[in-house]
């Protein structure tokens, strides 16, 4: 495992295309993108490359304007992306999940002059709310046609690490998406330097998850970059993606704990040939110590946890499968990223208590698209007047220096002056053997102010009363910290990544009546 504390310099700026030509000029015959029976080599997919970006060039684009793609995850995707920032341009990829007016809102707070869709997605953006300064392009429709002739060359643009790599809207779970602006030194590889699990021309990486996501990104990108076979998945499902992974021996994959969650629930998972993994990675969600344990002992190959945000700032590593004893924990800091403690008057906490999370490093977003006011909320300036960007989560360090997460500042609950950490009573829940998923919110009480309410998805072809799993918990559990009830749910409401929409829950609540 590298030493994350004997790092010797930040990762050198060199830019994806600059890395994707080296890799053509390496190998053009390796292969680079996979798509059920569609197969891209590193030649070919340089040269489209090329092809797409003269193409946006000859349309009037220039370097640092926006084009946006609202799409499936396709061959196509990938190129366009790639194109475009050839070209100079920002890339915003957009969540097709979105609504419709959502949509069309981050395409005009974009500024995007082209809007990349396909036949799914261009349902989406109807007459009446299309944004009316970007042109539409078709992916699935003669995308071919639309570029210039094959063999053209793009002018050469030389591109500078501050510029906007892309621009990703954050999922909305509080409120309106925020445009949150990456330079493209935020692109550079993310692996320490010397780092055994990182990408290379060995590597075959299972992409799974939406090209909008910076959870996937900071996969494929990495992927791409190293000269690794990327293959793709239009739509994420469990037992399909246990046979690409055995059919191509895939030895990378990027999850989020959901999915985690659904491919170690296959009944047959075990018959799966998945010995050519050498890391699997998770991040963008809380992640149980349970399902990580679980995933050490029945999938080969390494565990590596990310916890982090799309904006920067704060950033760790947890190699789960070096560290058995630490799985409640989200790691330690990446090297030359400075991850501290604060509470609520912005003063640094004692080694061991909680505070929210704040973190500096060189990969940070530019800001908030358009938002300059929202970029100032985020930030905590220390005593010598650093930039810190504020997580939101609380933490705490343990004697090791591993971080343990708490829960979401906004999500804390206080019941009667003490506060309730969701999080453990998620973790109280999830041992419960009739529970297959479990959220906790605060919900106004007149006696304690707030008191803990927990959601919770049954497992299948399981019985059990609401009231039997209170009861149970309640009696598990601190005086302070007892549920007032607990409501059965088919499903958790989720974010595109996974993440539960708590705010969702809390509006939907409605209390037990009382008699």
């Amino acid at each position: 495992m590298p030493d994350l504390d004997d790092a010797d310099a930040p990762p050198v700026f060199i830019s994806l295309t600059d890395r994707l030509r080296a890799r053509a000029a390496e190998r053009p015959q390796h292969v680079a993108l996979i798509q059920d029976e569609s197969v891209v080599s590193y030649g070919e997919l340089d040269a489209t490359t090329d092809r797409i970006a003269a193409t946006l060039q000859a349309q009037g684009l220039r370097a640092q304007e926006v084009v946006a793609i609202c799409a499936s995850p396709s061959i196509a995707y990938v190129e366009v992306f790639c194109g475009a920032l050839r070209a100079g341009l920002a890339v915003a990829p957009l969540a097709p999940s979105a609504s419709a007016e959502t949509l069309a809102a981050m395409v005009r707070d974009s500024g995007a002059k082209l809007l990349f869709v396909d036949r799914e997605t261009a349902a989406l953006f109807a007459d009446d709310i299309s944004p009316t300064q970007a042109r539409q392009v078709r992916l699935d429709d003669d995308f071919r046609g639309w570029m210039v002739a094959e063999g053209a060359k793009p002018a050469a643009i030389a591109i500078e690490p501050n510029w906007t790599f892309n621009i990703i809207y954050s999922s909305g779970t509080t409120g309106a998406p925020k445009g949150i602006v990456q330079p493209h030194m935020m692109r550079t590889p993310l692996d320490p330097p010397g780092s055994p699990f990182g990408y290379g021309p060995h590597a075959v990486a299972l992409i799974s998850t939406g090209l909008y996501s910076n959870t996937t990104l900071v996969s494929l990108f990495p992927a791409l970059g190293g000269g690794s076979t990327v293959v793709l998945m239009a739509k994420f499902e469990a037992r399909r993606f246990l046979e690409l992974a055995a059919r191509w021996r895939v030895t990378h994959a990027m999850l989020v704990p959901v999915q985690y969650q659904r491919i170690m629930a296959v009944p047959d998972f075990d018959s799966f040939d998945l010995s050519a993994f050498v890391m699997k990675f998770c991040t963008s969600a809380p992640f149980s110590a349970a399902l990580k344990a679980d995933v050490l002992a029945r999938w080969p190959g390494g565990l590596t946890e990310y916890y982090g945000m799309t904006e920067g700032g704060a950033g760790t590593v947890l190699y789960a499968h070096e560290t058995p004893d630490k799985l409640h924990t989200v790691g330690k800091p990446w090297p030359h990223i400075d991850v501290r403690l604060i509470d609520d008057l912005g003063r640094e906490v004692p080694l061991g208590e909680a505070g929210e999370v704040v973190g500096a490093s060189a990969l940070t977003m530019s800001g908030y698209h358009n938002q300059p006011e929202k970029t100032l909320e985020a930030t905590w300036r220390d005593s010598e007047g650093r930039s810190y960007i504020r997580n939101g989560d609380i933490g705490r360090f343990d004697e090791d220096g591993f971080l343990i997460l708490m829960d979401r500042k906004k999500d804390m609950i206080i019941s009667g002056g003490f506060n309730v950490y969701p999080s453990d009573l998620e973790a109280m829940l999830s041992q419960h053997p009739a529970v297959a998923e479990a959220a906790v919110i605060g919900v106004p009480s007149e006696a304690w102010g707030e008191t803990p309410v927990a959601f919770v998805v049954l497992k299948a072809d399981v019985q059990v009363e609401a009231e039997d799993i209170r009861s149970w918990v309640n009696g598990r559990v601190g005086k302070v910290q007892r549920l007032s009830a607990v409501d059965v749910r088919t499903a958790l409401p989720r974010s595109h990544i996974g993440k539960v929409l708590k705010r969702e829950l809390r509006e939907s609540y409605r209390p037990p009546t009382t008699v």
